[in-house]
């Protein structure tokens, strides 16, 4: 009997998925898509948990110099043989995620962001041996590994101009511009905005963005995830051929989630056959373009679960991955005048409509003026129909389950729960001020 390969619960790095020979959902296909449509640089908008890490971590893998070709065979983008001989391991890559830039002040938060940098940096450290580089260049990337250290302004400035210079040095190294992946990117903006620093962290980012992505003549393109879109800030000002893929888009449309057919795929190969209407019960209701898709994070968790016990109970295994200042905010607000009614929510909750103006270009520091900004978001990411006709399937399900199980007198207590996304981070809220009686 052959043994099945492993769940890959939190792994994000396609290497060690594939080398190690856990379970993967083929999205290469997205290196295809990619090459196609060929802009300059590439925003993907898209919720915590959808596999924009795993993707970054695949398109590195794929593109980089000195790359393990064999990670991809078997898989969609294999097929193209043409492409891979002219694409596969032929480009220096730099590769960061923002997720962990964060502080309590805005010299913490560049101190994380300085060590990232200096550590990605430190990934090339054969250019200090290499015959094409001067003894200058080579000076250059000596400053580039250590960023902290420095006066205030000669830091704010080799910062700066960091991603770009030693984009620079790989060029003159290979002979070959360089691809920048930049996960969670707007990380940054959120947790400045917490804490009381936005004004600066926007500064910082739209410096960095601006020489990296925009007056690079050493790059071959650059591609961005993140959960907003922050155009308003004018990080991206004057960025020729920039290309911006939000949920509602029907390109790419596939390449984040797992679709229909991936999760009987998955259920099938695990004996979960059985499950795949409760699976879609729980965790499907997702719309990216004309998708519709399943959440992976939920996908993964209720088939690791539910090897050992197929009769485990379901789980929101959402509910901890992220916090909900945002929304807790906007839930104390409840009848306050121009934010948020509880009359809102309980005609969502009850299959009904309403009408919300909506504004693509959110910013953070303009999120608590509006409730029409919550609704932006859901609206944004495609979810604001699907998602309270999932809390519809929830509620019903959780009453039939559990609240008229134990007691009929509880189930007042389901209409505490509001299923919404901070930022599409999948949060679900608790909150007295929720209570609706029945």
């Amino acid at each position: 009997m052959q043994e099945l390969k492993k769940l890959p619960v939190g792994f994000e790095n396609f290497q060690e998925i594939r080398k190690l020979d856990f379970y993967y959902v083929d999205k290469t296909k997205l290196v295809e898509q990619l090459l196609e449509n060929w802009s300059k640089v590439n925003l993907f908008t898209r919720p915590r948990r959808f596999g924009k890490t795993l993707n970054m971590s695949m398109l590195k893998s794929f593109f980089e110099i000195g790359t393990d070709t064999a990670l991809f065979d078997g898989l969609y983008i294999s097929q193209n043989e043409e492409l891979c001989k002219e694409y596969m391991g032929k480009y220096p890559v730099i590769f960061l995620s923002l997720k962990g830039v964060d502080g309590l002040t805005f010299e913490e938060a560049r101190s994380a962001l300085c060590e990232l940098i200096a550590g990605e940096v430190r990934r090339f450290k054969f250019l200090l041996n290499s015959s094409r580089l001067d003894n200058d260049e080579k000076n250059i990337y000596r400053d580039l590994i250590s960023l902290q250290g420095e006066q205030e302004t000669t830091l704010a400035t080799k910062l700066k101009f960091s991603l770009k210079k030693i984009s620079e040095l790989l060029y003159q190294h290979y002979g070959q511009k360089t691809i920048v992946l930049i996960d969670e990117y707007d990380v940054p903006l959120d947790k400045a905005f917490q804490h009381g620093y936005y004004r600066e962290m926007v500064a910082l980012i739209r410096g960095l963005f601006g020489e990296a992505l925009k007056t690079n003549d050493f790059l071959q393109f650059a591609v961005l995830t993140g959960c907003l879109r922050v155009s308003k800030e004018s990080i991206f000002t004057g960025l020729n051929n920039f290309k911006v893929y939000s949920a509602d888009d029907v390109r790419y449309d596939e390449e984040f989630g797992f679709t229909n057919e991936e999760v009987k795929s998955m259920l099938k190969y695990y004996g979960l056959d059985s499950h795949f209407n409760q699976v879609r019960e729980w965790y499907d209701g997702y719309r990216f373009g004309n998708a519709d898709v399943y959440c992976p994070w939920d996908v993964v968790n209720y088939c690791d679960d539910h090897r050992s016990n197929p009769n485990a109970e379901p789980k929101n295994y959402w509910m901890n991955t992220s916090g909900n200042d945002v929304i807790n905010h906007f839930i104390d607000s409840i009848n306050d005048p121009g934010m948020l009614t509880k009359g809102e929510l309980e005609r969502l909750v009850n299959g009904e409509f309403i009408t919300q103006k909506v504004d693509e270009m959110i910013t953070y520091k303009e999120l608590y003026s509006s409730i029409d900004n919550l609704w932006s978001t859901l609206f944004m990411t495609g979810y604001l129909n699907n998602i309270f006709l999932k809390l519809q399937k929830i509620l019903l399900n959780v009453q039939k389950r559990d609240f008229c199980r134990s007691s009929p007198a509880k189930a007042p207590l389901l209409h505490k729960i509001l299923y919404l996304n901070y930022f599409l981070f999948m949060s679900v809220i608790y909150h007295p001020a929720l209570y609706v009686s029945t």
